[in-house]
């Protein structure tokens, strides 16, 4: 064991860098793969609390108010029922903020199905007629808190908040998703509906529930269908991506470390073949030479491992920004401690795996040292080297790209080794590129529109348009309505929009197909195409109200919201429908360079009072801290790379050992020799930074547009780095490569000719 132990610290003292490089990778692996983690703890974890403390209601129904529920109790499969409840949809503001809202009429005591958990204040209370409680979300958007007044613009009235609840319904989101406000059925005297929710026996029955209840009560009695799938999917949101991202990248970086591990152990082998033979001649095992290398890289993971674990745990509740908050809520969940052991021990043990294959050619090496070739297999210079030496190509680039391709296999495997974290750096560049180009271009990413508008009792559609176009900076103004509809099957609602006429069409983002030009005609995003199990070109038949709606879909377009479960067509083909329709609002598309934050305030203070103005929500937006993400697994691919890169230059200086003597005889100064290393690493590099950008970018496309076709957005926004970047991370790899190899080359080539001839020895 004494023996084992000053063979690893003299390993050690040799490799110092390597040693150290390894210790940070892992650790940047395992905090990647911790974060993720804990992202998806968060993701998850807060909704599923809330439904099930609230016993959350599987489907919301909004119905008319003369629809007949009382039949709904008696349904298989629903175990209670919440409400009816009255609704209406108002418009609310506070502190100089508005929001499209329903108001929801509630008893004073708490329901039991459906029930809001207070996050601060109190219930509705009689003594208070006019107090109102709101959901959190919308209670942060309006800057609102218990003791604050909230006025109804056009209206005298005012409602008096007294608490903020937490919902498991969907959540508020401005000019998509209303907020909800609960409020005694006396505040609500003339409601537009009533809502009613159903909680379930069997939870995967929702659609079947949904379809019983629409045939219960008429498919022209409903309103809007909300399941707690969506409810959920909308919760979970952006930090399930997030941490998909991580996990993608902490585990693909934890392969290329293992490969790296794999790589520098092999190297170092054939580099101390007569050590080992020497070793074994004295007395040491196989097993006990495996071990040496075994124990050297597990402890060095371990380290790395057991670092990254105690950071994380003491300072990544203080991050800021969502991963901090994801971080400390994930810290507080039951299976913490458990992940928090796992995930390192796992990475320790794959890591241990790969170094286990590669020690085990070390306890094959005999005893006795094999004399080495005097040649080796394909050493001879080929034809195209010949003729180059011929024509006057300095010998150091002919030789040194000889040098780096002479042993197929072995040259192979180094340059996939080094590919390896430079392919999943080009795939981290590409989901940078693609988030930029959100907030760059977001006409080419579904998000035509960079505001939406909604009018109450003021000017009427014409006045609210013409009011619209004047600003200098609104290039266009188009009318157009939202409504829900039944699908097919009567399991679902999703949204149906009527944007711009034939005249003047809005300019939908297609991915597939064609415009909608046509009577009839319609495009839809990737979520109805799924969730209808329909393609381009197909008819598909809707319900609006009690008016059945056939549309023929000729294209497909990206669409970031409602998860994609949308058909757009424009306003003349549903008047077709129903003559008396009339714009609810205008999605204003702005010139370029203009600010929509500061075109949102002219717009409202232009409408004095009677439009709500929102600007339009990019998907980019929440994945802000993805930004900081990608950078620290690019640095963290960097050190693998790195790793692999010094294990190829030492294999390549050791391996040159033994030419030196000859390459001196022929008359090549030692400048020249350290070129030929210089070039041979610089090769390798080139063609891994090819093999790299050639498998990265469309790895890169594919993973992106499936994640776009998962969350309903549909594939076609995936975007690559520019030529530029690409060309520039080439060469900081190329370069980076030749001056990392060339002090080792200019020592070696430098040698005394005592030690040369040890080595060919």
């Amino acid at each position: 064991m004494r023996a084992t132990l000053r063979w690893a610290h003299s390993d050690l003292r040799t490799h110092r860098g390597e040693a150290l490089f390894l210790v940070l990778a892992t650790a940047g692996i395992v905090v990647s793969l911790l974060l993720a983690t804990a992202l998806f703890g968060y993701a998850t974890n807060p909704w599923q609390r809330v439904f099930a403390q609230a016993r959350g209601a599987h489907v919301w129904l909004h119905t008319d108010a003369a629809a007949d529920t009382g039949a709904l109790t008696a349904l298989d499969g629903v175990e209670s029922v919440a409400g009816p409840y009255p609704a209406v949809s108002v418009t609310v503001a506070s502190r100089g903020s508005r929001a499209s809202v329903e108001l929801r009429g509630s008893p004073p005591e708490p329901p039991s199905v459906g029930r809001p958990l207070l996050a601060s204040g109190r219930w509705l209370d009689p003594a208070v007629p006019d107090g109102v409680v709101l959901e959190s979300r919308l209670a942060r958007a309006l800057l609102a808190q218990p003791g604050d007044r909230l006025t109804l613009p056009g209206t005298a009235r005012r409602l008096t908040v007294v608490g903020v609840a937490d919902s498991a319904e969907p959540r508020y989101r401005p000019g998509e998703q209303p907020g909800l406000v609960w409020a005694l059925p006396s505040a609500v005297p003339d409601p537009g509906g009533q809502v009613i929710g159903l909680r379930l026996t069997d939870p995967d029955d929702t659609g079947y529930a949904v379809q019983r209840a629409v045939t219960v009560l008429g498919a022209g009695s409903i309103g809007e269908v909300s399941t707690w799938q969506q409810a959920r999917a909308e919760a979970q949101g952006d930090n399930r991506l997030l941490g998909q991202v991580l996990g993608l990248f902490g585990l693909g970086a934890l392969i290329a470390a293992g490969f790296a591990v794999h790589g520098a152990i092999g190297t170092r082998i054939r580099g101390h073949l007569r050590d080992i033979s020497v070793l074994k001649a004295i007395g040491f095992t196989p097993g006990q030479v495996v071990r040496v290398f075994l124990l050297q890289h597990l402890a060095y993971a371990l380290l790395g491992a057991v670092a990254a674990a105690a950071l994380t745990e003491a300072l990544g509740g203080r991050t800021p920004g969502r991963l901090g908050d994801a971080v400390g809520v994930w810290q507080g969940l039951p299976g913490h401690t458990a992940a928090l052991v796992a995930v390192p021990v796992g990475a320790v043990l794959f890591i241990g795996a790969t170094t286990g294959l590669a020690a085990w050619r070390a306890g094959r090496v005999p005893p006795v040292p094999v004399p080495r070739p005097a040649a080796p297999p394909g050493g001879r210079l080929s034809g195209p080297a010949r003729r180059a030496l011929g024509v006057r190509v300095p010998p150091a680039l002919v030789l040194g790209w000889h040098e780096a391709f002479t042993r197929r296999p072995r040259s192979l495997g180094t340059v996939a080794r080094l590919a390896l974290p430079l392919l999943l750096i080009v795939v981290a560049m590409s989901a940078w590129t693609t988030l930029d180009r959100f907030h760059s271009s977001p006409e080419r990413m579904g998000l035509p529109a960079a505001l939406t508008v909604r009018s109450d009792t003021g000017p009427g559609a014409p006045g609210t348009r013409a009011l619209l176009e004047r600003d200098p900076q609104v290039a266009a103004a188009y009318p157009g309505v939202e409504v829900a509809a039944l699908v097919p099957g009567q399991t679902a609602t999703i949204a149906l929009r009527g944007l711009g006429t034939r005249a003047e069409p809005y300019p939908y983002t297609l991915a597939e197909g064609r415009p909608a030009r046509g009577p009839d005609e319609a495009v839809a995003g990737q979520g109805l195409l799924d969730l209808l199990d329909v393609e381009v070109g197909d008819w598909v038949r809707m319900t609006v109200g009690d008016r059945p709606q056939v549309l023929h879909l000729v294209g497909r377009s990206i669409e970031p919201d409602n998860a994609g479960r949308v058909v757009s067509t424009s306003l003349d083909t549903l008047r077709e429908n129903d003559p008396g329709l009339r714009p609810t609002l205008h999605q204003v598309r702005l010139e370029p360079g203009a600010d929509p934050h500061r075109v949102a305030d002219r717009l409202a203070a232009a409408g004095r009072g009677h439009l709500d103005v929102h600007t339009v929500a990019n998907p980019a937006d929440g994945l802000s801290p993805l930004r900081g993400v990608v950078l620290g697994l690019i640095a963290v691919l960097a050190l693998i790379g790195l790793i692999e890169l010094l294990t190829a230059i030492g294999g390549t200086v050791r391996e040159g050992e033994r030419d030196l003597l000859a390459l001196k005889a022929i008359g090549l100064s030692p400048r020249q020799i350290t070129a030929i290393t210089v070039t041979a690493t610089g090769c390798t590099a080139l063609a891994a930074v090819l093999a790299a950008t050639a498998l990265g970018l469309p790895l890169a496309h594919w993973l992106i547009d499936a994640q776009g076709r998962s969350s309903g957005i549909g594939a076609g926004i995936a975007q690559g780095p520019s030529p530029g970047l690409l060309l520039l991370l080439g060469a900081a790899a190329v370069l980076g490569a030749s001056a990392l190899a060339a002090l080792p080359a200019s020592r070696a080539a430098r040698r005394r000719l005592a030690d040369t001839l040890t080595a060919v020895a």
